[in-house]
């Protein structure tokens, strides 16, 4: 069976994605100045939703009504927003961000992994194990080993990010194996309907009314309108051309774009190891679809 491979269109895509989600890093740091864990993701996924919705209405695309449709939009809406979201900023109020950028890169990991068990065409190889491997080496060369030593299994806040990644995994194979034939905007509106009609009365119950401040509401739209409504657009486009493992292999970017958008948003220093990590990281995506 012909195994799935990124052509030069996905490459394109997938760096895009990239640059995206790594600098959701930065934006949930300065929502979380102001807004807590819950209110947070209850705005990302609520704005994104209305976003996306609205295009929808524009375009005039078709909506699936069957409860096969929002019954998988329910399961895709747990995996891929509600409990990884949730994860990811609370682990990011307990851990520092470059131990939790390592971690968060796990998501390659797992769904290589689940997507070769899921999948004929997707299947582990040399290439793709060696490949995935040395990415993984790249990039906690370019965070910096020293991150590691604040490494304890027994963290809970490490603990969330690993099972944010196990969480992605899980939702691109699912996405792929129920979602084939559905406009990417309308799947990504479902999903992120549910997870904000779940979690918005939640977050009001809890927390009340956002009390913002400039930095946290530029940080809310950006989540929402750009790392969610835009990415996801663009993750079901990847999903479908390229592969649930292929797709895995985004998060092993996001942790170098995290650095250089630090140092060119903050003054950060990028260290050496930054571009030694990044072309690990690069050899090894080239390694995984060499052809």
């Amino acid at each position: 069976m012909r195994q799935t491979r990124l052509t030069s269109r996905s490459w394109g895509l997938m760096a895009l994605l990239a640059l995206i989600w790594g600098g959701s890093f930065t934006a949930n740091h300065a929502a979380l100045s102001a807004l807590p864990v819950m209110t947070t993701v209850a705005l990302r996924v609520s704005g994104a939703a209305l976003a996306l919705w609205a295009w929808i209405a524009v375009a005039r695309l078709p909506v699936p009504q069957g409860r096969r449709f929002w019954g998988d939009a329910a399961l895709m809406g747990l995996f891929n927003n509600l409990l990884p979201f949730s994860l990811i900023v609370w682990g990011q109020t307990q851990i520092p961000s470059g131990l939790a950028g390592i971690l968060n890169a796990s998501t390659a990991l797992f769904s290589v992994l689940i997507a070769a068990l899921a999948f004929a065409d997707e299947r582990l190889t040399r290439n793709r194990i060696a490949g995935l491997v040395l990415g993984l080496v790249g990039v906690v060369v370019t965070i910096g080993p020293a991150s590691l030593h604040d490494f304890d299994l027994t963290s809970l806040g490490q603990l969330a990010i690993l099972g944010a990644g196990l969480c992605y995994g899980l939702s691109g194979a699912y996405g792929r194996a129920r979602l084939k034939g559905i406009r990417p905007e309308v799947s990504a509106a479902a999903m992120l309907s549910v997870s904000a009609l779940t979690l918005a009365p939640l977050a009001l119950w809890q927390n009340g009314l956002p009390q913002f401040t400039a930095p946290s509401l530029a940080a809310v739209l950006y989540l929402a309108l750009i790392a969610s409504a835009l990415a996801y657009r663009l993750f079901y486009t990847i999903l479908a051309e390229a592969g649930a493992g292929n797709l895995g292999l985004v998060t092993l970017l996001i942790a170098p774009v995290a650095v250089i958008l630090g140092a060119l948003l903050y003054g950060e220093t990028l260290p050496p190891q930054a571009f030694a990590g990044l072309a690990l990281i690069t050899g090894g995506l080239i390694l995984m679809n060499r052809k």
